[in-house]
């Protein structure tokens, strides 16, 4: 197994390549991107999988490294010992190049809470730049292991001495279970930290704490899924890899509603009287009313405001008026065309769709619903397009699917 770790542009961030592949395949390290795995996180794209990125991700961020490519030859990176000290050293030896641009930091402007059971993540603002977590491991009476407190604020010195080298660790009757599964046969005691009734068996700890310190390199690691630096202060308690993430999904879903709520405050990109000089549509099938954000060919937000007024709702359906799905796909259509006309190739070219996948749709449009659709380019050619779509009505997703185009010459007015 290789792993070599490369620098990135800025602004990249963080990705894992599968370099073993017959097309490379880049996963970037961001929640969009995670699958569900247990005790462990996992990163993929389509069939392609990175296992057990946190021990990586919690070495990159603690030791403040904003653009990099992991490349391995594996679906799952080096345990090493079970701790961050082989990433670090790895990425101490190579050093560090300052890119002259800016940091991307997500401070946290409101407290959020996250529960699963009797664990808990709660996180509040704190001062920028600045991370401080307070983690607490009690597994309650009867327990292998006494409750555990630790405090620390993130810096480079105090990961890579009091947190990188804790490891992971399994108790005696959780390393028997997985044995029984077949998992974990060719290591022993030495290789992994296993905790009997008195303590590690055939090992030591490394800090009296040890256990804490590492569910705290976790979290760390867990919350580079965010693509920014987190900051703020940070209570745990009991927490593991799933309700990590669960925290991460909370903080971009307020993040995502904040940039949704300043872009609409925005001047128009594209407003109703550009939209009909593009598209061929009229009354009562227009279906865009405005476009909040326009980045070359690539990605279009645009907006459908839904009224009462709407002609569909006369008999969909009487009583009970719901925004039929076709027409939100109509809807996504239009942006994508918006979108992809934006290409001087395409000027004064029609989109005909022509075919979709992927198509879900997850709640009812009604009167008094904003429409925010989304468009991104996937491939687009001289004569066909295709477009990666969504709706949503705040942060809620209501709507996707992939769309496929033609572009045909528009027919003279």
């Amino acid at each position: 197994m290789t792993v070599r770790l490369r620098p990135a542009p800025p602004d990249s961030g963080v990705t894992f390549i599968r370099a073993d592949r017959t097309k490379r395949v880049a996963i970037p390290a961001r929640l969009e991107n995670l699958t569900k795995r247990a005790r462990r996180s996992s990163l993929k794209n389509g069939t392609v999988e990175v296992e057990t990125v946190e021990h990586c991700l919690a070495a990159v961020r603690g030791l403040e490294i904003d653009n990099l490519d992991i490349e391995l030859d594996n679906s799952e990176l080096p345990a090493g010992d079970g701790s961050s000290l082989a990433f670090v050293a790895a990425l101490n030896d190579a050093g560090v190049v300052n890119q002259g641009v800016e940091r991307r930091y997500y401070d946290i402007e409101e407290t959020v809470r996250v529960t699963e059971g009797d664990a808990e993540l709660v996180a509040w603002p704190g001062e920028h730049g600045k991370l401080d977590i307070v983690y607490e491991l009690d597994y309650q009476p009867g327990a292998h292991l006494e409750r555990q407190v630790f405090r620390f604020t993130l810096t480079r010195e105090g990961f890579v001495n009091d947190v990188a080298p804790a490891r992971t660790f399994v108790f005696d009757y959780e390393a028997e279970q997985l044995r029984k599964a077949g998992l974990g046969t060719h290591l022993g005691y030495k290789d992994v930290l296993v905790i009997g009734k008195s303590g590690p068996i055939e090992n030591e700890f490394r800090f009296p704490d040890e256990c804490v310190r590492h569910k705290v390199l976790d979290l760390v690691g867990d919350l580079m899924l965010m693509g920014a630096f987190v900051c703020g202060r940070i209570y745990a308690r009991r927490s593991g890899h799933s309700l990590n993430h669960e925290l991460v999904r909370a903080l971009r879903t307020r993040l995502r509603a904040h940039e949704l709520a300043a872009d609409l405050l925005k001047p128009s990109r594209l407003d109703i009287r550009s939209i009909q000089r593009t598209l061929p549509h009229r009354y009562p099938m227009l279906l865009i009313d405005r476009v909040v954000e326009l980045d070359g060919d690539r990605f279009a937000r645009g907006i459908k405001n839904v009224t009462i007024n709407e002609p569909f709702f006369t008999g969909h359906y009487p009583g009970q008026p719901i925004m039929p799905g076709v027409l939100i796909i109509e809807a996504m259509a239009q942006l994508s065309g918006l979108l992809l006309s934006q290409k001087l190739e395409h000027t004064g070219k029609v989109a005909v769709l022509l075919s979709l996948e992927g198509v879900k749709f997850r709640r009812p449009v009604v009167p008094g619903d904003q429409l925010i659709i989304e468009a991104t380019s996937m491939r687009v050619k001289s004569r066909t397009g295709q477009t990666s779509c969504a709706a949503r009505v705040g942060d809620e997703l209501v709507a996707e699917a992939i769309i496929r185009f033609m572009l045909v010459d528009a027919e003279p007015a």
